[in-house]
């Protein structure tokens, strides 16, 4: 997906101090710092452009006790190639300046929660606006309930880039593809997001968990 996915991301889990109770749902991510080249498309490819008014990318983060909070990041844009129901590429893009609470209520901490994760804090979208998700390699997946491949690519975040792979179910219509993954979540720390972390000892009742937990929901229309 052409820029990325990212992305979102705010917050959480599993600090030095504490179990992992309350952290974010989801299959965690398997990251690696080796990076591989994007993946082409095929000559037998069709080629399709990310509808960013109808995807999105869901986050939630926790503290090991008290507060969970959700929201949404949208998409700035990508691109993504299919050949037989299988992606073949794939590159997305994040507005990381479109973090936005869904949780609380507006005059509730909303806006101070929102500000607080663009900040240098988090996410520092002034010095990064965007963040990035480029598939190098998709598997099939049998076997596995709503889940038909497993995608692996590079996410760049605070100009950080990690190989992460995950699950995903992808369905190519007469109109569109789809691309939906299950909560799946990644360590914020390997991205340089380290604000109250386990990895920096910060005191138990101040935590926020380093896990944060993403759904992707792609659609794509024919170029």
């Amino acid at each position: 997906m052409k820029a990325l996915f990212q992305c979102t991301m705010v917050l959480l889990a599993l600090g030095i101090f504490v179990a992992c109770g309350n952290s974010p749902k989801g299959e965690a991510a398997k990251t690696s710092d080796k990076t591989e080249k994007p993946a082409e498309p095929t000559a037998a490819s069709s080629k399709y452009q990310v509808d960013v008014q109808n995807s999105s990318v869901m986050w939630t983060g926790t503290k090991p006790i008290g507060d969970a909070h959700s929201g949404t990041i949208k998409l700035k844009g990508g691109e993504l190639a299919v050949a037989g129901g299988n992606i073949t590429a794939c590159s997305f893009e994040f507005d990381m300046n479109s973090i936005e609470n869904t949780d609380m209520k507006a005059g509730d901490g909303k806006e101070k929660l929102e500000e607080h994760l663009k900040s240098a804090d988090f996410f520092d979208v002034t010095a990064y606006p965007t963040a990035k998700f480029t598939v190098t390699g998709a598997q099939p997946v049998t076997g596995k309930a709503g889940v038909t491949h497993q995608l692996t690519g590079n996410l760049t975040m605070r100009d950080q880039t990690k190989s992460i792979t995950f699950d995903v179910n992808v369905a190519q219509l007469s109109d569109r593809v789809t691309a939906v993954t299950p909560s799946f979540t990644i360590n914020r720390t390997e991205w340089g997001v380290n604000y109250h972390s386990g990895i920096l000892g910060t005191v138990k009742d101040q935590l926020i968990n380093d896990d944060v937990a993403l759904v992707i929901n792609l659609v794509a229309t024919p170029q």
